[in-house]
């Protein structure tokens, strides 16, 4: 398991020297995490909830807060509070 995790992190630096160009490669490397980003939470909102009603409110007003520019941190405590309140009605 060290092997490979230090050969993810040593090979792409032998192996790309310079600035990448390609303009695909680049738009490709800008999304990857925030693609690892949506692959790991969107199961959890679906899944962690005791209500997936709650999970796609949430998930919804996650969405518009972070069109209106709010950042990473504050998405994520509207998100959690829409969950609690949401919970907390229908219980």
């Amino acid at each position: 398991m060290i092997a490979v995790t230090n050969l993810i992190r040593i090979i792409p630096p032998l192996l790309i020297r310079g600035q990448i160009r390609n303009r695909f490669l680049r738009s490709f490397l800008y999304y990857v995490p925030y693609v690892t980003l949506a692959v790991m939470t969107f199961p959890a909102i679906t899944e962690a909830t005791s209500s997936p009603v709650a999970g796609a409110i949430a998930l919804a007003l996650g969405i518009i807060a972070a069109w209106f520019g709010l950042g990473l941190f504050p998405v994520s405590i509207i998100c959690c509070l829409v969950v609690l309140v949401i919970e907390y009605a229908i219980n």
